[in-house]
């Protein structure tokens, strides 16, 4: 009997909520099983998809191929001093992680909680949120390297991490499927609350010294007071990467519009806003049929009940328009599109 499954929907599958189905499916909950589903000859003849919690995808059409769901779970730790080693298997859901290692006081994760998806996607785009990059807990990942059926671990360097990307974006995409990750943490706390609203949430608490469950608490409450439930609304979080420009282009835009909002970053460059853009272009809220903006945040797309991945994209594309138009700034998708 065939381990795929056939024609299956895979609207629970995606957090849009998007109704398209694939040709071929399966799920792995282990290496091994990982191993016989490329080990089958039709695995071979098939166009690839590998969904974690699919959090970061928009379908636009049926995918004619082979969707394999990582499901790989599990969670351990081990404690040498000050530095906790930490390791997930690549279906583990991203914010079970978050918890497991808030609860037990591991620091590195927390301004991390509540991003969508699993542990597995993570290295691949290089999830970052409140001023902390995965990159800079990270310590090794293991991946099944799909034409051969070996398993490679990679190290910090091998990942070739930038903004939002990593080698697994660019050189090595398509190549490989991430197993495992592990996690360089600590029992001593550096906390990064100056970014966003963490420190003016804080104090609204009145907490003066706070723990890395009080910084959780506080990065969970805010994302959820911007973002909205994928259970309750489609939506794949933010829909665009926050734009990085060159000093001359960020001199020539703050003389026209001073208050834009921006932020340092690495080798001179700017960070801008691309939420905030996108609401001065008049999107915040916005409903196009079955689609539009959050009405909390702009920067989050939504399927407000049947709407179609082409409507989505075409919604998405309006938005870079005039965006352009208006700021000279092009927005990129942060999300795939399929």
């Amino acid at each position: 009997m065939s381990i795929f499954r056939e024609n299956v929907s895979l609207k629970s599958y995606n957090t849009f909520g998007i109704e398209v189905k694939a040709r071929y499916f399966v799920a792995v909950a282990n290496e091994a099983e990982l191993q016989a589903v490329f080990a089958d000859p039709l695995a071979k003849t098939q166009k690839l998809l590998v969904m974690g919690g699919g959090s970061n995808m928009l379908f636009t059409h049926d995918f004619d191929g082979l969707v394999v769901k990582m499901d790989i779970q599990g969670i351990s730790h081990e404690i040498a001093g000050d530095t906790v080693s930490v390791s997930a298997g690549g279906g583990v859901v991203w914010n079970d992680l978050v918890n497991y290692c808030v609860s037990h006081g591991f620091a590195g994760l927390e301004n991390l909680s509540l991003i969508p998806g699993t542990v597995g996607a993570s290295p691949i785009q290089n999830i970052g949120a409140y001023g902390v990059e995965l990159k800079d807990v990270f310590a090794w990942c293991n991946a099944f390297e799909i034409a051969t059926g070996q398993i490679k671990t990679f190290s910090y360097a091998d990942c070739a991490f930038s903004y939002r990307d990593s080698v697994f974006k660019n050189a090595l995409k398509g190549q490989y499927i991430i197993t495992q990750v592990g996690f360089n943490l600590s029992q001593t706390a550096q906390l990064h609350t100056h970014y966003g609203a963490i420190n003016a949430e804080l104090e609204k608490r009145n907490i003066v010294d706070p723990s890395i469950a009080d910084v959780s608490a506080v990065v969970s409450h805010i994302r959820v007071s911007k973002l909205p439930d994928p259970k309750t609304i489609g939506n794949a979080g933010s829909f665009f990467k926050n734009p990085v420009i060159e000093p001359e282009q960020f001199e020539g835009l703050v003389q026209k519009f001073p208050e834009v909002v921006h932020y340092p970053v690495a080798a001179g460059k700017i960070k801008l806003a691309a939420g905030w853009l996108i609401e001065q272009c008049g999107f915040k809220g916005m409903v196009v049929g079955r689609t539009g903006t959050w009405k909390n945040q702009a920067l989050v797309l939504v399927n407000h009940g049947g709407a179609s991945g082409q409507e989505v994209y075409n919604f998405s594309e309006q938005i870079i328009q005039t965006v352009q138009a208006k700021f000279g700034v092009v927005l990129e998708r942060e999300v795939n599109i399929l």
